[in-house]
C-alpha cells in the first residue's frame, strides 16, 4: 500500500447531496428529545415565556425550547460559559438535530442566548425546573420523605481587584498606595505595596469592600483554600433516590443556619406542589416532607427548634464541645428539648444509617452539577442571573438522573467507549419507545373521542344499580338450589 498525501489545495464541489449532509445524531441527545416531546415540552416552554415577547411586533426570536436546550447543552458537554455553548451547537451536527436545526442551518449566537436569557425571568426558569422534577416524580424518581440539604460557593464572574471600598468607592491599589504613604515610602513599587499588604489583618472584609460591578458577590475562601469573590449554592436532594428537589443561591457570607430554612421551604413547597398532580403523589411516599439530613454546620438550637415547629423530624450533626464544657439551658426549655431530641435520633440505628449515607446523596449532584456541568464558575454577574442558570443547571442533573434510571447512562460521553452495535441498539430502543408512546396517545385520543359521542348521545344517564352483597348472593344460590331438589 503507497502512502496517501494531503493536498495543500481542493477544488470545492459545486453540488452536494442533501444526504451527504445528514447526520447519524446522537441516541442520548435523541432519547433526551423523545422524552420532552412526548410530554409536550416545547408547548409548555411557549407557553411559560409567551408574556416576554410582542406578539404583533419584531423579527420572531428563537423558540423557548431551543434556549433552554443549548442550557441543557452546557450541563450535558460540561461548558460553563455560552459562547463554547454557542460554539459547541455550531461544530456538531448531532445538536443540530438535538436544537431542531437543519445541516445548513446556523444555530442561535451566543449575544442571542444571552439576551434570551435577559429577557426571560428567573420565575420562568423556576417552572422549568418544576416541570422536570414532576417528570421525574411520575417516573417514581422522587419519593418526598427525607431530604438533604447541603450548601457549597460558586465563584463568582469577579476578580478580587476590582473591589472598591463601600464608604467612598476608593480602589484596593490606591488604598493599599495611601496606606505605604502614611509609614513614609513617598514612591511605594509594587513590592513595597505587597509587604505592606501583607502585615494587615482582616484585610479583606465584606463590611468594607465590594465588587464595582456584582453587588452580590462576597469575598469568601473556595473549597480550594483560595479566596474569591463568590455566591453560595444550597440544594435540598432527596435522600432516597437523588433527586434536586431545590436549589437557592444566597451571599456567601451568610452562615448555613440563617439560610437553611429559605431552602428548605422551597423544597416542601415543591414536594406539596406534586403531591397535588394524581399520577406523581401516586408514586411518592404516603408521609409529606418529614425528615431533614444535614451536617454539623447547620446545628443551631434556633434551627432545631424551627424545625420542630414545622413537625420536620431533624438528624443534624452536633459538633463536640470543649472538654468539661457544658451548656447552660437555663430559660431555653424548648430549645433544650429539640437538642436533645436532636442527639437522641442521630445515635440511634437509623440515625447512624442516614449520617452514613449522607454524604454521596448530596455530593452527587454538585460534582454533576459544578464539576463535570462546568459551572464551579459562574459566567453571569448578580443573584438573578445566577439563579437562572442554577435553575436549569438543576433541572439538566434531574433529566440526567433519569436517562441514568431508564437506560443505564446519564452523559453523553459515556458512548464514545461503546461499540458501535451498542449505540444503534441504544438508538433502536428510544426509535421504539418514542412510537410505543405515539400509539398509546393514539389510542387515547381515539378511546376519549369514542366515550365523549356515547355521553353526548345519550340524554339521561340512568345511576348504575348497585349489586348484592355477598351474602345476598349466597342466600339466593342456596334457594335455587333447593328448588331444584
Amino acid at each position: 500500500m503507497s502512502m496517501g498525501k494531503r493536498k495543500p489545495q481542493r477544488q470545492q464541489d459545486l453540488w452536494v447531496p442533501a444526504a451527504r449532509l445528514e447526520s447519524r445524531g446522537h441516541p442520548f441527545y435523541r432519547a433526551i428529545n423523545a422524552i420532552l416531546a412526548a410530554r409536550g415540552f416545547d408547548a409548555f416552554a411557549e407557553r411559560t415565556c409567551e408574556r416576554f415577547y410582542d406578539k404583533a411586533n419584531g423579527r420572531p426570536s428563537i423558540a423557548p425550547g431551543v434556549y433552554f436546550r443549548m442550557l441543557l447543552v452546557g450541563y450535558f458537554e460540561g461548558i460553563g460559559s455560552e459562547r463554547g455553548i454557542d460554539w459547541r451547537c455550531a461544530d456538531s451536527m448531532s445538536l443540530h438535530e438535538f436544537l431542531g436545526f437543519g445541516p445548513g442551518d446556523a444555530t442561535p449566537d451566543h449575544s442571542t442566548l444571552s439576551r434570551t436569557r435577559r429577557l426571560i425571568d428567573p420565575e420562568a426558569h423556576k417552572l422549568v425546573f418544576d416541570w422536570v422534577l414532576k417528570l421525574i416524580a411520575e417516573e417514581g424518581l422522587v419519593s418526598g420523605k427525607i431530604a438533604g440539604i447541603d450548601s457549597t460557593t460558586l465563584e463568582a464572574n469577579a476578580a478580587m481587584r476590582s473591589i472598591v471600598r463601600r464608604d467612598n468607592g476608593e480602589s484596593y491599589a490606591s488604598y493599599v498606595e495611601g496606606l505605604a504613604k502614611a509609614e513614609g515610602i513617598e514612591n511605594p513599587t509594587r513590592e513595597d505595596l505587597a509587604r505592606v499588604d501583607r502585615k494587615r489583618k482582616g484585610k479583606a472584609s465584606n463590611e468594607e469592600w465590594r465588587h464595582a460591578h456584582d453587588a452580590n458577590a462576597r469575598i469568601a475562601r473556595m473549597k480550594d483554600g483560595s479566596t474569591h469573590l463568590a455566591h453560595k449554592l444550597e440544594q435540598a436532594v432527596d435522600m432516597e433516590t437523588g433527586a434536586v428537589l431545590a436549589a437557592e443561591v444566597h451571599e456567601a457570607d451568610r452562615g448555613d443556619t440563617s439560610t437553611v430554612m429559605e431552602t428548605l421551604v422551597s423544597a416542601i413547597e415543591a414536594v406539596d406542589r406534586l403531591r397535588e398532580e394524581p399520577t406523581a403523589a401516586s408514586k411518592m411516599h404516603r408521609l409529606p416532607l418529614s425528615e431533614v439530613v444535614m451536617d454539623k454546620g447547620y446545628h443551631s438550637s434556633e434551627v432545631l427548634t424551627d424545625l420542630g415547629d414545622l413537625a420536620v423530624r431533624s438528624y443534624v450533626s452536633a459538633p463536640r464541645l470543649a472538654k468539661g464544657k457544658r451548656r447552660c439551658w437555663k430559660g431555653k426549655e424548648a430549645e433544650r428539648r429539640a437538642t436533645e431530641a436532636n442527639r437522641r435520633r442521630i445515635r440511634g440505628k437509623r440515625g447512624k444509617e442516614l449520617m452514613r449515607k449522607r454524604g454521596e446523596p448530596l455530593e452527587r449532584p454538585f460534582a454533576h452539577e459544578l464539576e463535570s456541568g462546568g459551572l464551579r464558575r459562574m459566567h453571569v454577574c448578580g443573584h438573578k442571573e445566577v439563579r437562572k442558570r442554577i435553575s436549569i443547571q438543576a433541572a439538566a442533573a434531574n433529566i440526567g438522573l433519569l436517562m441514568r434510571t431508564r437506560f443505564g447512562i446519564g452523559a453523553p460521553r459515556m458512548l464514545q467507549g461503546c461499540p458501535r452495535t451498542i449505540r444503534e441498539a441504544f438508538d433502536a430502543a428510544m426509535e421504539a419507545m418514542a412510537c410505543a408512546a405515539a400509539i398509546l396517545l393514539a389510542c387515547a385520543g381515539r378511546l376519549w373521542r369514542v366515550l365523549t359521542a356515547r355521553c353526548r348521545a345519550t340524554d339521561i344517564r340512568r345511576p348504575r344499580p348497585t349489586p348484592p352483597s355477598a351474602t345476598m348472593w349466597v342466600r339466593r344460590k342456596r334457594s335455587i338450589w333447593a328448588a331444584g331438589r
